[in-house]
């Protein structure tokens, strides 16, 4: 969790090593900026300078890394929310006193996916924290929290790193041609995880070049039906390869710690551990696809707008530079308002899956928008 792992955040870097060192530091804080751009990763590099004592930072960054230290609360959910109960007895941990630290941190990663129950559990916390506790909140934007957690936490905003920024740490973290991570940067939108992903898996790059070749392609409504079929079937592939691993592992863990060989019965006292386990699952699977989708709509959302850029003349480089001929093609074959009005109808399927409308119906309704774009100039 070294602050060097961080790119083009150096003010927020400065402040937070600051309060560290005793310099403004208060006891909670709300960390905000695009997905993509670090936030968990300064929380965590933050925690650890707050827990460490000198000479211990080498192992108490090994530790926080791991999320074994025993002064460092976690609470993340690979489902679609934050559950009260976790809530509740995650707050019932912060009142522990730091064991080996100088102090005890608490951090909630993706604190905006908290419902207003969830929130109002915290927000006594916050009033009123135990001395030696500081909690780290982590969202994409302070209003995606309630009014009366924001008034109680000090915000650092990230920003969007530069392009050329992101490629830089890729290629020295990953070893990846500068060529290449620059590619990945760009058309992750310096998004660093996703530009991570690219740069080093295969499959991600052909689902995101199918993502781009689909669109392109539509030629009628039918067209536009069966691209959204192989969209949602490219994004549950996606979900599934992240997921179905994990999900067998977990099952094989829990049937060896209740004591049940693989492939054996599980008598009717245990059953509800492991319907516990299941339900679990299949929320993660659900938030799985979920971004699944909201990663090839983002894909889609930069296709068009390079479109639209050419449309109007713009003359920076578009983000989906390596297929320029199809790009200036389709801008050709369009107007700058039908375009608009598919970015438009991209913008609202993203809000219509996140309000849990049918994804097939959602990228059908976008796509079909999709069709005049596609249709040859007369």
């Amino acid at each position: 969790m070294s602050w060097d792992d961080l790119t083009g955040q150096a003010e927020a870097v400065a402040q937070l090593r600051a309060a560290a060192a005793g310099d403004g530091l208060t006891h909670s804080w709300l960390l905000t900026g695009p997905p993509g751009s670090g936030r968990s990763v300064l929380a965590y590099a933050f925690a650890s300078a707050l827990i460490a004592r000198p000479g211990d930072e080498e192992a108490t960054d090994a530790q926080v890394e791991a999320r074994t230290h025993p002064d460092l609360g976690v609470l993340s959910t690979e489902g679609v929310t934050i559950l009260r109960k976790d809530v509740k007895d995650f707050v019932t941990q912060s009142y522990f006193s730091p064991s080996v630290g100088r102090y005890r941190v608490m951090v909630i990663e993706d604190a905006d996916r908290m419902a207003e129950l969830s929130s109002n559990v915290l927000l006594k916390a916050l009033e009123e924290p135990p001395p030696r506790t500081i909690w780290i909140l982590c969202a994409p934007s302070d209003a995606d929290l309630l009014p009366t957690v924001r008034s109680r936490v000090r915000t650092v905003r990230l920003r969007v790193p530069a392009v050329d920024e992101v490629a830089e740490l890729i290629s020295r973290r990953d070893g990846i041609s500068l060529p290449d991570a620059t590619r990945a940067a760009r058309e992750a939108q310096s998004h660093i995880g996703m530009a991570h992903r690219l740069a080093t898996n295969a499959e991600a790059r052909t689902r995101r070049a199918r993502t781009l070749e689909l669109a392109l392609g539509i030629r009628s409504v039918s067209g536009a039906v069966l691209a959204a079929a192989e969209l949602l079937e490219v994004a549950g592939a996606d979900a599934k390869a992240i997921t179905e691993e994990r999900d067998a592992e977990e099952r094989e863990s829990a049937l060896r710690s209740l004591g049940i060989e693989p492939g054996g019965t599980v008598p009717p006292g245990l059953r509800a551990q492991l319907k516990s386990l299941e339900e679990d699952q299949k929320r993660r699977a659900t938030r799985s696809l979920r971004d699944g989708l909201d990663r090839i709509l983002v894909d889609l959302l930069s296709l068009y707008r390079d479109i639209l850029l050419l449309q109007l003349g713009v003359g920076s480089d578009p983000v989906n530079l390596a297929i320029y001929s199809a790009l200036e093609a389709a801008a050709r074959a369009t107007t700058p308002a039908a375009t608009l009005a598919t970015l438009d109808a991209i913008t609202e399927a993203r809000t219509r899956i996140e309000g849990n409308v049918a994804p097939a119906l959602a990228l059908e309704a976008m796509l079909i928008t999709a069709v005049r774009d596609a249709a040859p100039s007369r």
